[in-house]
């Protein structure tokens, strides 16, 4: 089975198995602030949701429209994430792969199914440590449509939560670099020094805490 990695031989898979195949994949790894967010996703067969795609070939605008219609048709979908604290105790590996249990299981929680009715596919080459029969697909999110859907999900949600965030916090533009580590989001950062949404166990957040308990002590 981990050999799979090309939609129809999944698919033909979970076919021959009577298996529902639901895609999971997570946003916001790379920057410097706020939950991991994840994705997961059970379409219909066939699926009716056209122009799925991973979710950083779109565009802000097309993202939107497809979460709103994935949302609609789709036999189930579910967001989830891991907090920057579970982040930080945890390593951001270990916290997508949590966030993207949760999201499998809210997925479950919403159809009934047992774990061993489905098959998950994930987006990459690392899985969870979970009850669930799954594979990792190298590119998911540009081959599997329920990993697309799930990779636009978690997007959308990641995106939502930057733009609050900047409402209550505007001097750091989250609503503009997305929280990665920018140029400008480095600057601004040494600027302001970090708030209670960054992350303290990635370096450049670390470091700019460091540099402000040395000034405090002067």
């Amino acid at each position: 089975m981990a050999k799979l990695q090309e939609w129809p031989e999944i698919q033909a898979y979970a076919l021959e198995r009577g298996l529902q195949v639901i895609g999971v994949d997570e946003a916001g790894r790379g920057p410097l602030c706020g939950p991991v967010v994840a994705g997961a996703a059970l379409l219909n067969q066939p699926n009716t949701v056209e122009g799925l795609a991973c979710s950083k070939t779109l565009t802000a605008k097309k993202r939107d429209t497809l979460a709103a219609e994935i949302q609609q048709h789709a036999k189930a979908c579910a967001v989830a994430q891991a907090t920057v604290e579970e982040i930080d105790q945890l390593n951001i590996l270990q916290a997508s792969l949590l966030a993207m249990w949760r999201a499998v299981d809210s997925v479950l929680e919403q159809t009934g199914l047992k774990p061993e009715e489905c098959l998950i596919a994930v987006d990459g080459n690392k899985l969870p440590k979970w009850p669930y029969r799954a594979i990792a697909v190298v590119k998911g999110d540009t081959k599997i449509p329920a990993i697309s859907a799930a990779s636009i999900l978690a997007k959308v949600a990641r995106d939502e939560w930057c733009k609050t965030q900047a409402l209550q916090y505007p001097q750091y533009e989250l609503d503009i670099h997305m929280g990665y580590p920018t140029a400008r989001h480095m600057a601004l950062l040494a600027e302001h020094g970090a708030t209670q949404l960054h992350r303290k166990s990635f370096r450049p957040v670390r470091e700019a805490l460091e540099r402000e308990q040395q000034n405090l002590s002067f």
